[in-house]
């Protein structure tokens, strides 16, 4: 199963203990009518968990969604749950939400909303360009997608490569000249996973791993990279 993460930066550092007391404290519930039909969809944190210089929980919410049966338009309910982690790095705090990039976005804000009383608290983690490059040229081996943005060539806003050891081909170093690494598939050296990273700190894991692991990976291995 690949599995999916977002790192995002918490602009003022929290103690651990206020921020789980404020995490316990979250819950929301809105109603809404669909199709004719009325829901109570709440929003919580569930399972929260504290360890050394982390944080742990599940960011639980419902929706509705609408299918058709037999021509007919049936809302059904459903409750998605969304595991999370805080952690502290050289004094500054990192929330990272283990969802799809669009969902985490969305989780994040609420997150920031429920913790600090407003959007713009939690915001991007972002990995400087050269940054990325470094931590590529030192796990290319097994290149097998590299995206470029910022790309000077009239008309082109991106270029990409795919195929096997791209690090060590001549394209990957002309590209270098035009544009900037946005987005890599590499072979960790120190973990033997193949993951792909996006300088805004999106993270995909493509081996076959669990969860916890993908956790220990983001924690030891990205983190450091974010600028």
């Amino acid at each position: 199963m690949v599995l999916a993460g977002k790192v995002f930066l918490v602009r003022e550092t929290y103690d651990m203990d206020v921020l789980a007391e404020k995490l316990k404290a979250f819950r929301i519930e809105t109603e809404t009518s669909v199709e004719e039909q009325e829901f109570k969809l709440i929003s919580e944190i569930k399972d929260l968990t504290a360890g050394r210089g982390v944080l742990e929980g599940s960011f639980s919410f419902d929706t509705v969604f609408v299918v058709r049966h037999r021509g007919k338009a049936v809302p059904v309910p459903r409750t998605y749950e969304a595991p999370f982690t805080f952690d502290v790095y050289k004094s500054r705090l990192f929330l990272t939400v283990y969802e799809k990039k669009n969902r985490a976005n969305n989780i994040a804000n609420e997150i920031s909303k429920a913790v600090f009383l407003s959007l713009g608290q939690v915001v991007e983690a972002r990995i400087e360009p050269d940054t990325l490059k470094k931590f590529h040229e030192a796990n290319f081996d097994d290149t097998k997608i590299v995206f470029y943005d910022q790309v000077d060539l009239p008309n082109i806003s991106k270029l990409s490569l795919y195929g096997a050891e791209l690090g060590t081909t001549s394209l990957y170093s002309d590209y270098l000249t035009h544009g900037k690494l946005w987005y890599i598939v590499i072979k960790s050296k120190k973990y033997g996973y193949v993951v792909g990273v996006t300088r805004n700190s999106v993270v995909t894991c493509f081996s076959r791993l669990e969860l916890p692991e993908f956790k220990s990976y983001i924690r030891g291995e990205i983190i450091p990279l974010i600028a």
